[in-house]
């Protein structure tokens, strides 16, 4: 999710999309494009200028807008919380309350010369608090234990002040992607900003009704950019032209009051993952982040003037169970069907080629290569569950439920070719367990089939971070099971239990002390089967040797984290 919570994501960095990809093989050509632009490939087409809404959390919002809408932190170097000096500064001044007070840069400006202040705050705890409702929001991570912000019209300072310990404060106030425009959205409202500001202070809906409705729904890209005076932007880039199906183009902000961005035009083009290495050969682009498998690393190997890297991520693939609206609300049918996956074969199959050391996961929310990924396995019981398959004891209990021949409606964003071969490699095992499966991949899956929980199990990954917090939403019990209220848990999963030791964990400052409260909810996610659990994705970037500065991340900011400081020699 969107500033510190988990985003969807499509492949190998974050499972984000919504509209189909573009093929992108134009015809081959050895030149580079203009000295002044940078091109990189991405497999899913931008859909929204707001990354903050439960529909569009996802990384094909999120990665282009880091450096488009700043904020007080970014996940940095090797994925590290970062402070932005350039936005602002910020510093905890009690541990009891615990009181973060926040500084916005004199300089904060948006492009179209409003000053980022007050208004455009109030405007991110609105949304993020879920004290406001109607507001739709991929998830509070913290802010729901805050007071309203105090600051006036124009000012640029304001404190967060919790009921209680938050873990991942440092993390807590507003980054990357996460400050909107309270101006776009008060004049869409008809709203002056003092009236803004004090319906947000009284948490008036009533009165914040157009606002909300604008914010929820008014920047979705419908084939072209919103209106330029309705997305501006406060980095160092700005968006500046879609050509649907085909690429998305920044170029330099000249309001931007920090170091200038290196290359004055940055293009992402829309390109299928299989279709990305052959874009790089070609020189289409010049940064690719393609799905990792053995043909396409030794392509990639191949090539001439090329650098590639393979990385952790924090990404991990998983199957989830439609709570809601399907069969898999009986327990036994999920422990069926976690019996006849075949996740070992899967792992063997379509990760081992390129990561030798990869094992089916044993937790969800702590990566394998994190220091404490062996004491949460050993908390949750984890080791070695449902790591190898027992079809006859999932075929006693598809018959004990007397549901021979269900069908199972497998979802996922396509085209996706490893998931393709994923699901067959499920359709062949589950189907010898009485099961009928179904891939019902789709182009559209993240836009409208997952909202409206149009699948029995789907198959996508999470791109996170360190945070502890960033996954509360994922397993904690929503409002509604809608696609407006269920923040990042879609599947509508619901145990007080977890709710309880979510909310324990979120206000456990030791480090140390978080680790049995995970293995204590990774063990109830276990014997609930809330999700299965796949792998971990392993990160695969290339680049041609003449662009400098690229730095691939493993957390959700994806390659683009930096991206105003990519150039070319």
């Amino acid at each position: 999710m969107a500033g510190g919570a988990l985003l969807l994501s499509a492949c190998a960095g974050n499972d984000s999309a919504s509209n189909p990809t573009a093929s992108g093989s134009a015809a081959a050509s050895a030149s580079a494009p203009a000295a002044q632009t940078i091109t990189y490939a991405y497999e899913q087409e931008f859909h929204s200028y707001n990354q903050n809404t439960a529909a569009e959390n996802a990384t094909r919002n999120a990665g282009p807008l880091q450096r488009v809408l700043t904020g007080f932190w970014i996940y940095g170097d090797k994925g590290a919380i970062t402070p932005d000096k350039d936005f602002g500064t910020y510093e905890k001044t009690s541990d009891d309350p615990l009181t973060v007070e926040y500084t916005i840069s004199d300089k904060a400006v948006w492009s179209d010369g409003v000053p980022v202040d007050c208004d455009d705050i109030l405007l991110w705890w609105g949304f993020k608090s879920t004290k406001i409702k109607g507001f739709s929001s991929a998830g509070a991570s913290g802010v729901d234990l805050t007071k309203t912000p105090e600051c006036d019209k124009g000012g640029k300072k304001f404190t967060l002040e919790y009921s209680e310990p938050f873990a991942d404060w440092v993390a807590g106030g507003p980054g990357a992607g996460e400050i909107m425009p309270a101006h776009v959205v008060e004049k869409q409202a008809g709203l002056s900003e003092d009236d803004f500001i004090a319906a947000v202070k009284a948490t008036d809906a009533k009165k914040l009704e157009k606002a909300i409705k604008f914010f929820n729904d008014g920047w979705v890209v419908e084939g072209s950019l919103p209106a330029a005076d309705l997305i501006p932007s406060n980095g160092p880039y700005k968006l500046s032209k879609l050509d649907a199906g085909q690429s998305l183009t920044f170029v330099a902000n000249d309001k931007w009051w920090g170091a200038p961005a290196a290359t004055p035009t940055i293009v992402e083009r829309f390109i299928a993952l299989d279709e990305q290495a052959q874009a790089l050969q070609n020189r289409e682009v010049q940064i690719v982040e393609p799905q990792p498998g053995p043909d396409v690393l030794n392509q990639l190997k191949a090539l001439e003037g090329v650098k590639t890297q393979i990385s952790d991520a924090y990404t991990y693939e998983h199957l989830d169970f439609n709570f809601d609206s399907s069969p898999f609300k009986d327990k036994a049918l999920r422990e069926a069907f976690a019996k006849c996956v075949p996740r070992q074969l899967i792992v063997d199959n379509l990760i081992k080629p390129v990561a030798p050391d990869a094992k089916p996961l044993e937790v969800r929310n702590v990566a394998p290569f994190q220091t404490n990924a062996a004491a949460v396995i050993a908390a949750s019981g984890g080791a070695g569950v449902y790591a190898q398959q027992d079809i006859e004891g999932a075929k006693a209990l598809v018959e004990k439920a007397g549901k021979t021949g269900l069908e199972v409606k497998i979802g996922y964003q396509t085209p996706n070719p490893r998931r393709t071969a994923a699901v067959q490699l499920i359709m062949d095992s589950c189907n010898k367990a009485g099961f009928k499966v179904v891939d019902q991949g789709s182009e559209d899956f993240f836009g409208t089939v997952m909202p409206a929980n149009g699948y029995d199990v789907a198959l996508y990954a999470w791109s996170g971070s360190s945070l502890v917090s960033g996954w509360s939403s994922t397993y904690t019990t929503p409002p509604k099971c809608d696609g407006e209220s269920k923040g990042n848990n879609n599947g509508c999963y619901s145990n007080k239990k977890v709710d309880e030791l979510t909310k324990k964990l979120n206000s456990t400052v030791d480090i140390a002390a978080q680790d049995p409260i995970i293995g204590e909810i990774e063990k109830i996610l276990w014997e609930d089967l809330a999700t299965i659990p796949l792998f971990q994705h392993p990160g695969l970037a290339a680049w041609d040797e003449t662009v400098q500065n690229v730095v691939p991340n493993p957390a959700q900011s994806t390659i683009t984290w930096n991206m105003d400081k990519w150039s070319l020699t």
